[in-house]
C-alpha cells in the first residue's frame, strides 16, 4: 500500500470494524474466532487496498473476503479435531449482536454455505447476485440456500416457540 492511501484505509476500517465483528460472529459465533476472521480479512483488504477500493462496492467486496475468510478456517484439519478434556462446570454465555429472539441459535443449526448465504442475504442485505458473486456460485444456488435455510430456520424456531409454551 501507498503511504498515501493509508488514511483513507483506516478511515474504512474504523466506519466498518464493529460490523464486521458482529457479520463474522454470525458466521462463526465465536468472539474470538471472529476477532481473528476480521483481522485476517482486513489484512488481505491492507494488502489489496489499491484494487478494492476501485470495486463498486467495496463493503460487500469486503463482506465477501470475510465469508470467504471464514469458509478456508472451516476447511482446515484442526478444525475437524474434537477435545477429550472434560467440560466445565459453568457455560459461559454468548453476547449475540442483536439476538433477542434466539437467531443465533438458530444459525448454528445451518451448514456452512447455507448460513453464508443467509446472512449475506438477509443480515448484508445482499442481492441474490450480489451473494452469487461473492460465494463464486450461481444465482439458482442462491436462492434454493436461501429457501432452505429460512425452511430450516422456521422449522426451528416452530419447535423452540412450541417447546417454551409447554
Amino acid at each position: 500500500m501507498k503511504r498515501e492511501d493509508e488514511p483513507e484505509y483506516r478511515e474504512y476500517v474504523a466506519a466498518r470494524l464493529e460490523s464486521l465483528r458482529r457479520i463474522a460472529f454470525l458466521l462463526c459465533h465465536d468472539w474470538h474466532a471472529a476477532d481473528d476472521l476480521v483481522s485476517t480479512t482486513l489484512l488481505k483488504l491492507y494488502r489489496s487496498w489499491s484494487r478494492a477500493r476501485r470495486a463498486d462496492n467495496l463493503d460487500a467486496y469486503v463482506r465477501g473476503m470475510l465469508t470467504h475468510a471464514w469458509l478456508d478456517e472451516r476447511r482446515r484439519p484442526w478444525r475437524r479435531e474434537r477435545p477429550q478434556a472434560d467440560l466445565p462446570e459453568l457455560v459461559a454465555t454468548l453476547d449475540e449482536p442483536g439476538d433477542r429472539t434466539g437467531i443465533g441459535r438458530l444459525l448454528r443449526a445451518l451448514g456452512p454455505r447455507q448460513r453464508a448465504v443467509v446472512v449475506l442475504r438477509f443480515y448484508c442485505d445482499l442481492s441474490v447476485e450480489q451473494t452469487a458473486s461473492l460465494l463464486g456460485v450461481s444465482t439458482g444456488t442462491v436462492k434454493s440456500q436461501s429457501a432452505r435455510g429460512l425452511e430450516t430456520l422456521r422449522g426451528l424456531a416452530t419447535k423452540a416457540n412450541a417447546e417454551v409454551w409447554r
